[in-house]
């Protein structure tokens, strides 16, 4: 591939960050670690064109990205069940894609789910801040979104594309479980609160991003009246601001916060692909 070899975009599509697997260990001066929303499916997707796993990819929200590719490359898309085009030819979600030089890759409306990671051979080559490449929406760390008419720089390869015969289908599910541990601020809610956590469903609100999810249902009342003082912060909290209903923090969460923290969730990587309206369940030991 030429050391020229770039991505021309030609449409961003509604949010598209280049994201890698993040920028973990800056926590204790107020860095979060943020990266891929589901770090293992930006792994695939860099395995499918030969890259290291840590090389930095494009996330593409909602679809609706129009990329030209300068010279002739493979890439692999991932995450989403959404349709893709090489020029007018169909192409498939999780194989390695041949792309000639001047070809135009569209990634649609995703079927299901929210959101696409991209792998290009090389890997994007913005500069890195922290020892990553990734963009973070909250504190502007890492590059900005992508937007139309940019240019990103590809590194040279580094490995031959996956051989792949099959591509395993995926659909989100219509309910995520998330399993949770109560605290460290469990006891500033009453114990009715704790109850409707971990047996009320709740659903995922318009207003969730990369920060976080935020979450419609029951209000859950307080114990502990009053102000709480900022404390730390980390992935998966659960924090329950002034209106009493939950949000999950994801990747680009502060590392900071004043709302009391009723419980931590294991694993996030679920609502990654949670479109507002889904519902949502917390399960794990009550107190």
């Amino acid at each position: 591939m030429s050391r020229s070899a770039a991505v021309e975009v030609l449409r961003a599509g509604a949010l598209t960050t280049v994201q890698d697997q993040g920028r973990p260990g800056w926590a204790h001066l107020g860095v979060p670690r943020s990266g891929a929303l589901d770090p293992a499916a930006l792994r695939l997707a860099n395995r499918l064109v030969g890259n290291p796993e840590p090389a930095a990819g494009l996330e593409v929200t909602l679809g609706g990205c129009v990329l030209r590719f300068t010279a002739a490359t493979t890439v692999a898309v991932t995450g989403a069940d959404t349709e893709l085009w090489v020029d007018d030819r169909p192409a498939d979600v999780g194989r390695p894609l041949s792309v000639p030089a001047g070809a135009v890759l569209r990634i649609g409306p995703p079927r299901a789910g929210l959101r696409s990671w991209l792998a290009v051979a090389g890997g994007i080559a913005v500069e890195p801040v922290l020892g990553s490449r990734s963009a973070d929406t909250l504190s502007g760390l890492g590059p900005p979104p992508i937007r139309d008419g940019d240019r990103l720089a590809l590194g040279p390869p580094a490995g031959d594309p996956a051989p792949v015969d099959v591509t395993v289908g995926w659909a989100p599910p219509a309910e995520i479980r998330l399993r949770v541990r109560l605290g460290p601020r469990d006891d500033w809610f009453t114990p009715a609160a704790v109850h409707r956590l971990l047996h009320t469903p709740y659903t995922v609100g318009p207003l969730s991003n990369r920060v976080g999810v935020r979450l419609e249902g029951p209000a859950l009342p307080r114990a502990v009246p009053g102000e709480l003082p900022s404390e730390g912060l980390v992935l998966g909290a659960v924090q329950v601001p002034a209106d009493g209903r939950p949000l999950v923090f994801l990747a680009d969460h502060p590392t900071t916060g004043g709302y009391p923290v009723i419980g931590v969730v294991a694993d996030v990587t679920p609502l990654a692909q949670a479109r507002p309206g889904t519902t949502v369940r917390f399960h794990g030991p009550e107190r």
